[in-house]
């Protein structure tokens, strides 16, 4: 088992996690760093207004849907939907995945710093960051 650092910076989350989900199925360790940086397409009202209607579906904060308003797990949550979850090597692999907003200060190797993956997608022309996000639902 290696450990794998990701640069979610201007990462498109959807591809982002793909190749996060693979390499976490093939058994590496994971570590994904500036995961506020990471890259929603579409526009923002759209985005908001589709896990603002999943937050508000109902149920209590015990059994309603759990929507993590942290950029970072946030973003843990989307990788999670891209793992076989039902099954023990899902659940597994999940467990192998860190994720830092910024560069984890003290908590990932300098090292392993300067060996991240940038995957450099081409930003779309409607796009709106993780953060973002969260500031929307943080705001009164």
């Amino acid at each position: 088992m290696m450990t794998i650092v990701f640069d979610a910076k201007d990462a498109i989350v959807g591809r982002l996690g793909t190749v996060v989900a693979k390499s976490l199925l093939k058994g590496n360790n994971v570590i994904v760093i500036n995961s506020e940086e990471a890259v929603i397409s579409g526009s923002r009202k759209d985005i908001v207004e589709k896990i603002h209607t999943r937050r508000s579906r109902g149920g209590s904060s015990r059994k309603g849907p759990r929507i993590p308003m942290l950029s970072d797990r946030l973003l843990k949550r989307m990788i999670r939907g891209m793992l076989p979850w039902d099954r023990t090597r899902g659940q597994e692999a999940y467990k192998r995945l860190r994720c830092y907003v910024g560069t984890g200060a003290g908590k990932v190797k300098e090292s392993e710093l300067k060996s991240a993956i940038n995957l450099g997608h081409k930003i779309p022309a409607k796009f709106t960051r993780i953060k973002e996000i969260i500031k929307e639902f943080k705001a009164p």
